[in-house]
């Protein structure tokens, strides 16, 4: 397998007495699109949001490029280059989807540009927004309210505005909720010619079909623990993922 980008080393999350993750150990390559499935509950959002820093890891560490990122603030994992969307779409209220793309981009000129309208974003902004806007067949609603558009545009417009900040890596929580059979395939094209730009990605899924078409390696939780890994059809009759998540008579 390629060079890891992300590594998580013996995680453990607690909430009080439950362990939501239990000694979790996984490697995300770079320039593939890695899975993350399991039932309800099993702790896939929790990776997440340790991996971003809205958890602390109750044990275990993050690797990022090989650098412990375990114990930075959220803004500074974002930073290092990982981009997020969240299974409840998070949109800006009031917010056109072109603002959208424009307010996600790190800001490297003068703090005071921050403070402007956006119509005053510098040039770059503006062509990393267009690019965005492009990639995603946004185009026609590009000056509509984002919160006002169909559900499954809504979560275009959220994956758009990750990828304006440019990431290395982009964790996608359950990209096609909300999205009709069409819409899911045209997104996992998209996610395909991501990936060969060199984009990592680590997605969480409930859609088998979506996932067993699009990713290269999956890692399976149960109840917080790891119960398989490894590619779609090795996954697929694996006697525990059928058990615990997939159904025993499929």
């Amino acid at each position: 397998m390629p060079e890891p980008l992300l590594q998580l080393t013996n995680v453990t999350r607690s909430f009080g007495g439950i362990r939501a993750l239990n000694d979790v150990s996984c490697d995300i390559p770079k320039g593939r699109v890695v899975g993350i499935i399991g039932p309800n509950g099993a702790g896939k959002t929790t990776i997440f949001n340790v991996i971003t820093g809205a958890y602390q890891a109750s044990a275990g560490d993050v690797y990022f490029e090989g650098q412990q990122i375990t114990s930075l603030l959220p803004y500074q994992i974002a930073r290092t280059g990982i981009a997020r969307t969240f299974q409840n779409i998070r949109l800006f209220a009031g917010m056109t989807v072109w603002e959208h793309l424009l307010v996600a981009q790190p800001h490297t000129d003068a703090t005071w540009r921050r403070l402007l309208p956006t119509r005053w974003a510098d040039p770059a902004a503006r062509e990393k927004a267009e690019k965005a806007l492009v990639t995603f067949g946004l185009e026609n609603v590009r000056d509509r309210i984002a919160q006002s558009l169909p559900y499954g545009i809504q979560r275009k417009v959220e994956m758009a505005r990750a990828l304006t900040a440019g990431p290395k890596l982009l964790l996608l929580d359950e990209p096609v909720a909300g999205m009709n059979h069409d819409e899911a395939h045209e997104l996992r094209l998209l996610l395909i010619e991501l990936c060969k730009d060199g984009l990592t990605i680590l997605l969480i899924e409930h859609d088998m079909t979506f996932v067993m078409n699009l990713c290269h390696y999956l890692y399976v939780l149960d109840f917080g623990q790891m119960i398989a890994k490894g590619d779609p059809a090795s996954v697929r009759t694996n006697p525990a993922v059928l058990d615990a998540y997939l159904g025993g008579e499929d």
